[in-house]
């Protein structure tokens, strides 16, 4: 294989309210926090272990605004991005590095019945446009085309 992938899909809950940041030429950014859980029976204690991992997401532009109207604290949500390393210099003047979740693609899990406001489900691209619709989408636990 002579090409490289770098590709992140997570389904999680999101951790605080959506952050924004404007700038001058009209662009923005949104962050929020998700967290993934995993659960197993630990053999030795015989119990149940949960470990969680929080993913820092970036989205912007529209994809922004739409999360930071839709999205609440709780609220479950499919992500589908890129991994990317920061690099930046703290007040200190000590460099640090942040991993985030570049998203060009989300779309909304919860429930409408369970959400103050309405859901909506939202698939978008790098460039923040998109498509809306009032429901969280199916899901099909049925047999379906794929090929595995």
């Amino acid at each position: 294989m002579s090409g490289t992938l770098n590709k992140v899909m997570l389904i999680g809950n999101l951790g605080d309210e959506v952050k924004m940041h404007y700038f001058d030429d009209k662009n923005c950014v949104g962050r929020f926090p998700i967290a993934t859980s995993e659960s197993y029976v630990s053999k030795q204690k015989n119990e149940r272990i949960t470990n969680t991992e929080w993913h820092n997401i970036v989205v912007r532009n529209k994809a922004a605004e739409i999360c930071e109207k839709y999205l609440k604290k709780g609220d479950k949500i499919y992500i589908e991005g890129r991994i990317k390393t920061r690099k930046w210099t703290d007040d200190k003047g000590m460099e640090r590095y942040s991993t985030e979740i570049q998203c060009n693609e989300f779309t909304f899990l919860t429930p409408k019945g369970e959400q103050q406001n309405a859901s909506v489900s939202q698939n978008t691209t790098a460039n923040g446009t998109g498509s809306e619709a009032t429901e969280a989408p199916a899901i099909n636990n049925g047999n379906d085309d794929l090929p595995f």
